[in-house]
């Protein structure tokens, strides 16, 4: 149960980030069964609502939508609720949006594949996910944010269920053991796509 910088618990609606933007979700089609702090039933047979409406908050995803798209910023209004039993504060998010992170888990997915299996650049993959159009001299030849996730995949930090290349392995090495099993996750008429292609549609689902 990740938890954002406010300290709430981020939980993943079953909802993919497409369809929450064009229809976001009321109250009662976000709100989660159970309450993930104290296993609290949400809606108890003929008892009163336990996780209650607590307000909205708009949450910023990066990354391109698709593959073949350019990079965007989009915002979407994720729902908040407050359990009643423990006093818990939870942030409901569409399925593939991480706590902690700006960028969905199938951009982060993508970029992985990008590098450690399609042998792009840390350049050319930046160009490929990161949205921003303004960058330092560093960026011309790296991308800090890349080796961070390769870093938290082989720290087991991200994409967790992800088997890990073995010591010793280099970032690149951790990247692409993690790109490869998201792409094996992907529904089984994508096996035609591109190995990025695929690793950007498991990772939507692996987070």
């Amino acid at each position: 149960m990740p938890r954002n910088r406010s300290g709430r618990s981020v939980i993943q609606s079953a909802i993919d980030i497409k369809r929450w933007q064009q229809h976001p979700p009321s109250v009662v089609e976000a709100r989660p069964a159970r309450c993930p702090a104290c296993g609290a039933a949400s809606c108890p047979l003929g008892g009163a609502i336990r996780l209650q409406g607590h307000g909205r908050r708009e949450r910023q995803i990066w990354g391109p939508a698709s593959p073949d798209q350019p990079p965007e910023v989009i915002s979407v209004t994720a729902r908040r609720y407050r359990c009643l039993g423990c006093g818990a504060v939870l942030l409901v998010v569409p399925r593939g949006v991480l706590g902690r992170r700006a960028y969905s888990a199938a951009a982060i997915g993508f970029a992985l594949a990008l590098w450690g299996l399609a042998l792009a650049t840390a350049a050319e993959v930046r160009r490929r996910v990161g949205p921003a159009k303004i960058l330092g001299d560093s960026a011309v030849t790296g991308w800090a944010t890349l080796r961070r996730w390769a870093r938290d995949v082989a720290q087991r930090r991200l994409f967790a269920e992800a088997p890990g290349p073995g010591p010793p392995a280099s970032l690149r090495q951790s990247a692409a053991s993690a790109a490869a099993a998201l792409a094996a996750s992907a529904v089984a008429t994508t096996r035609a796509l591109p190995i990025e292609h695929r690793a950007f549609l498991g990772a939507a689902h692996a987070a």
